[in-house]
C-alpha cells in the first residue's frame, strides 16, 4: 500500500485543490456571472459530452489498464499501444458521420423543451472526442505508474481556465457565445498537453504486429464502453434528462447540488488512479492474498475519509446554502441523497477495479446496462412529477442497487468482501456524529459558523479514528503529520 498511499495522497491534494477552484466557479462565479439558462446550457453540453465519452473512447482507457501489464516484450507493447491510439477513431468517425446526416432530427429532439440548445449541439460531439482522448492519454501515463500530473490536468487545469474565462465574461472581454466556445478549446488544450506528457513517458512506436489475444482486447473494449464509466454516466444522465423534460434552468440548480455532494467522491477518484493498475497487476499474477488485503484496506480507508467529508458537507449544508443566490437553495435534499450514494461508492473500495480487470467484466456490463435502464425509467417518471429532487431519488435508488449487486458478485466469485469489524465501528461513529451535530450551529455568520463547526467535527472524528486504531494506513498518515508539526 506504500505506493498507493503516496500517490493517492498527492492525487487527493490535487483533486481537492481542483474541487475548491471548481466550487468557487460553480457556487459563486457561474451563479452570479451567468444567467440561469446559460449556466444550465453549459452543464448540459458537457454532461452530454461526458455521457458520450466512453463510446468515443471505445473503452480504450480501461483496456489499456487491464492488458498493458500482460505484455512482456517491447514489440508486443508497441503494437498494443498503437491499437489503443487507433481504436477510438473507429467509432468516433462513424458516429460523427451519422450525426451529420441526422443532424436535423437530433437537434429537434434535443431542443424540443429548450430551444437554446439547438445552436450548440455539435459542440457536444467535439467535446466528447476531446474528453475521450484525454482519458486515453491519461491511462497511458497511469500504466507507467505516473498519475499525479494527469490528475492535475483532470482536476485543476480546466477549472482554473474556466475561472479566468468567467472573469473575462464578467468584465465584458468576451461574450457568452465566445465563453462557451472557449470552454471547448480549453478541453482541446488539456487533451494535447496530456498527450505530450504521456508520450514523454513512453513514446509511441507505430507497430501493427499481430497480438495473440487481439480478440480478447477488442471484445473487452467493446463491452467495457458502458460498464467502465457507468457511475459517472448516471450523474450526467440526470442533467441530460432534466434538460429534456423541464426548463434548462433546473440543470443549473441541480448541478450546484450535485457538485457539492460530489466532493465526497474525491478520495475514491484519487485512490482509483493507482489502485486500478495495481489491481490489474495482482489479477494478472493471480495474487489473491494481496488482492483481498487491498480490497479491505481501500474500502476502510475510503469509508473513513469519505465519511468525514460527508459529515462536513451535510452538517454544514444549511449554512452553505445561505451563501449562494436564493433560487439555488432548494437542493439540500439532493445533496444528502447523492452524498449518501457517493459514500456508498467510497465503501466499495477497489471493487470496480477488481471487476473491470477480471474475466467477469461482461457481468459488469450487464449490471451497468441494467443500471442505466433503471435510471432512465426512474428519471422518466420522477423528473416530470417531482423535478430535480426526482432525479436525485432516481440516482440514489439506482446506485444503491448497482453497488449492492457488485458486492454480492465479488463475494460469490472471488470469496472476498470489504467488510470488517472496523467497518461497523466507522459507520457507528458516522451515525452518532450526524445525530449530534446536524441541528447544532454556532450563532455566527455562515462562513465563520462553517469553519468553527468543521474544525470541531474534524478534530473529534480523527481523534476517535486514531484512538481506536481503525485503520493502520490512516494512523500512519496522522503520525507522519504530527511528527512534521513537531
Amino acid at each position: 500500500m506504500g505506493l498507493v498511499v503516496t500517490q493517492s495522497i498527492k492525487n487527493t491534494i490535487t483533486t481537492y485543490i481542483g474541487f475548491v477552484i471548481g466550487g468557487v466557479n460553480v457556487l459563486f462565479l457561474f451563479t452570479n456571472f451567468l444567467s440561469d439558462a446559460y449556466f444550465g446550457l453549459v452543464q448540459y453540453i458537457f454532461s452530454t459530452a461526458a455521457i458520450m465519452m466512453p463510446l468515443m473512447a471505445f473503452g480504450v482507457h480501461n483496456t489499456l489498464v487491464k492488458f498493458y501489464s500482460s505484455f512482456k516484450t517491447r514489440q508486443s507493447q508497441n503494437s498494443f499501444l498503437t491499437i489503443m491510439l487507433v481504436l477510438p477513431l473507429c467509432i468516433a468517425l462513424p458516429v460523427g458521420l451519422i450525426g451529420y446526416l441526422c443532424f436535423e432530427g437530433i437537434s429537434v429532439w434535443m431542443s424540443s423543451k429548450n430551444d437554446i440548445i439547438r445552436d450548440y449541439i455539435w459542440l457536444i460531439y467535439v467535446s466528447a472526442i476531446f474528453l475521450a482522448y484525454f482519458e486515453v492519454f491519461y491511462a497511458w501515463s497511469k500504466v507507467q505508474m505516473r498519475s499525479v500530473f494527469g490528475n492535475f490536468m483532470k482536476e485543476i487545469f480546466h477549472r482554473l481556465c474556466t475561472t479566468v474565462l468567467l472573469f473575462a465574461l464578467y468584465f465584458d472581454i468576451i461574450s457568452v457565445y465566445q465563453f462557451i466556445y472557449a470552454l471547448v478549446i480549453v478541453h482541446a488544450l488539456r487533451m494535447l498537453t496530456m498527450a505530450l506528457y504521456a508520450f514523454s513517458l513512453r513514446l509511441p512506436v507505430i507497430c501493427f504486429s499481430r497480438l495473440l489475444n487481439i480478440n480478447s482486447i477488442l471484445s473487452y473494449s467493446a463491452l467495457i464502453i458502458l460498464a467502465g464509466s457507468v457511475a459517472n454516466i448516471i450523474l450526467e444522465l440526470d442533467k441530460f434528462m432534466i434538460g429534456l423534460y423541464i426548463e434548462i434552468e433546473n440543470v443549473a440548480y441541480y448541478a450546484v447540488a450535485i457538485y457539492i455532494a460530489s466532493v465526497i467522491a474525491v478520495p475514491s477518484r484519487a485512490m482509483h488512479q493507482i489502485t486500478n493498475p495495481l489491481t490489474a497487476k495482482l489479477l494478472n499474477e493471480r495474487n489473491t492474498r494481496e488482492l483481498r488485503l487491498l480490497y479491505r484496506k481501500s474500502s476502510l480507508t475510503l469509508l473513513i475519509v469519505g465519511g468525514l467529508i460527508f459529515l462536513l458537507i451535510v452538517l454544514n449544508i444549511n449554512e452553505l446554502y445561505y451563501l449562494i443566490p436564493e433560487k439555488y437553495q432548494g437542493g439540500i435534499r439532493v445533496v444528502i441523497l447523492i452524498g449518501l450514494a457517493k459514500l456508498f461508492d467510497n465503501f466499495m473500495g477497489n471493487n470496480n477495479a477488481i471487476l473491470f480487470n477480471s474475466d467477469y467484466y461482461r457481468v459488469v456490463l450487464a449490471l451497468g446496462l441494467g443500471l442505466v435502464l433503471l435510471t432512465i425509467v426512474l428519471n422518466t417518471y420522477f423528473i416530470p412529477h417531482f423535478g430535480t429532487i426526482g432525479a436525485a431519488y432516481a440516482t440514489f435508488i439506482s446506485i444503491v442497487t448497482y453497488n449492492s449487486a457488485k458486492l454480492v458478485f465479488v463475494k460469490l466469485r472471488f470469496e472476498i468482501t470489504p467488510f470488517s469489524l472496523n467497518t461497523l465501528k466507522v459507520c457507528l461513529i458516522l451515525a452518532v456524529f450526524f445525530g449530534l451535530f446536524y441541528y447544532w450551529d454556532f450563532p455566527f455568520y455562515p462562513v465563520l459558523n462553517i469553519a468553527l463547526k468543521s474544525v470541531v467535527i474534524t478534530v473529534l472524528y480523527l481523534v476517535l479514528i486514531f484512538r481506536f486504531k481503525l485503520s493502520d494506513d490512516i494512523n500512519r498518515v496522522l503520525i507522519r503529520f504530527f511528527n512534521s508539526l513537531k
